[in-house]
């Protein structure tokens, strides 16, 4: 049986319905609490929700903001955690409208899998079509296609095809690896935790049956610690320990990414950008010590040779790392700021801060048809192509490769908030 934890992102046009799915999702599947349930019945009243007495607005279920509520719309990310019988869930309610496409960057940048709404019917929209480039771009690995509304179209089986069409070589097109079409209706829960008597003609599974047995990610290949901490004896010696062996004690704390580490491993280390390489010599957890650390654990290590190591050094398994002080990459500003070639920034990459700048601009990505126009500089929202320029050598990979290897944030050093999220493409030049 499944148990694994599952992130999801949502995304779709504005009134395809996706604040009603989501809480249609999560109401069906008894994941709302009780005095939850009984303040979003008091609120539907208030509404006067479907004229119907004790029908429930379910799209009240994300949408908890005041000003989202009077808007009518979903602005922020709201995130909801969920469990069933076979799997924990992880839910970012991205907004649909163009001038958040931020937000829908940050719900999908750590994400295994997304659902993209498309209105029965109205099929592919522009919006449709911004938020397939961009689950593109951050290479979420499966996509989850709910045609809503079928009720409005009498559930037409062809209708259903036409756009089961549409949306498939779209993601041809954009190179999704995997794709998979739903017919749903929100409103009234057909086929999203229930199968449905409406859809006859339709024999695959729910959505919440398939998001049950989507597989997550599975990084592999060479595994990544980016050092937070290091860990120094403190305080007198204990009773049965070893003075030399307490007073030589060097671990060096983090989350590891990527592959997987075990005793006895070679590792190499990047080290205020200097290449080494040792010996996984042990591998604590807050649980007690490990023969294997998998992805996603918070291990300490302990290496058999005095390295010079400080936070914001990379350690992985193999040979040493590659040392990279330009690359080139994708930028989504995050701030209500201009970026401009030569700004000079704060990098912040896995846990390292240096100081850098924009090396060069080259161009902005138009998400609606996937073109690219030569800009100058980048606002709030846009999606370009920049060069950057580190004051300290790195250990990158390109993103397809590894999330956390291939991502990073630039931070305003005056004021110390965060202006864009990058990820680096495949080619990128080492210093």
């Amino acid at each position: 049986m499944t148990t694994t934890l599952l992130r999801i992102a949502t995304a779709g046009s504005v009134d395809d319905g996706k604040s009603t799915l989501v809480g249609r999702l999560l109401h069906d599947a008894k994941a709302i609490l009780a005095d939850s349930l009984d303040d979003l019945a008091r609120t539907s009243a208030e509404r006067g929700f479907g004229g119907e007495a004790g029908a429930l607005d379910l799209a009240l279920v994300t949408d908890g903001l005041r000003a989202e509520r009077e808007q009518g719309i979903t602005i922020d990310v709201a995130y909801r955690y969920f469990s069933t019988a076979h799997r924990s869930f992880i839910l970012a309610d991205c907004p649909g409208h163009v001038q958040y496409t931020r937000n829908t960057v940050t719900g999908a940048s750590t994400a295994d899998a997304a659902i993209v709404l498309v209105d029965a019917r109205h099929g592919v929209q522009e919006q449709t079509r911004r938020h397939l480039g961009v689950l593109a771009l951050l290479r979420v690995p499966q996509l989850v296609l709910a045609v809503n509304k079928m009720d409005l179209v009498g559930w037409d089986e062809q209708r259903f095809t036409e756009i089961e069409n549409q949306v498939l070589d779209l993601a041809e097109e954009l190179g999704v690896q995997a794709a998979t079409v739903v017919p749903v209706s929100a409103l009234h829960g057909d086929n999203v935790v229930d199968p449905s008597a409406a859809s006859p003609w339709y024999a695959g599974p729910t959505l919440l049956g398939l998001l049950e047995e989507l597989e997550p990610a599975r990084e592999s290949g060479t595994a990544r610690l980016d050092v937070q901490y290091v860990i120094r004896p403190q305080g007198a010696l204990a009773p049965g320990l070893d003075a030399e062996e307490y007073r030589d004690y060097r671990g060096y704390a983090g989350t590891l990414a990527d592959g997987s580490l075990s005793v006895g491993d070679t590792v190499g280390v990047l080290s205020n950008g200097y290449p080494a390489a040792s010996r996984v010599q042990a591998i604590g957890t807050p649980t007690g010590p490990v023969h294997t650390a998998h992805p996603g654990e918070a291990i300490v290590l302990e290496l058999a040779d005095q390295v010079d190591i400080a936070r914001g050094d990379t350690v992985v398994s193999g040979p040493p790392p590659q040392a990279v002080r330009e690359f080139d990459a994708e930028l989504c500003v995050l701030a209500q700021a201009t970026l401009a070639a030569g700004q000079r920034v704060l990098l912040k990459h896995g846990t390292k801060v240096a100081a850098a700048k924009i090396a060069q601009i080259t161009n902005v990505l138009n998400v609606a048809d996937y073109t690219r126009t030569p800009a100058d500089t980048l606002g709030l929202n846009d999606l370009g192509r920049v060069s950057v320029r580190s004051s300290a050598a790195l250990s990158v990979d390109p993103y397809r490769d590894s999330r956390a290897g291939g991502s990073f944030l630039l931070i305003d050093p005056a004021t110390g908030r965060t202006l864009a999220a990058g990820i680096i493409e495949a080619d990128h030049a080492a210093a």
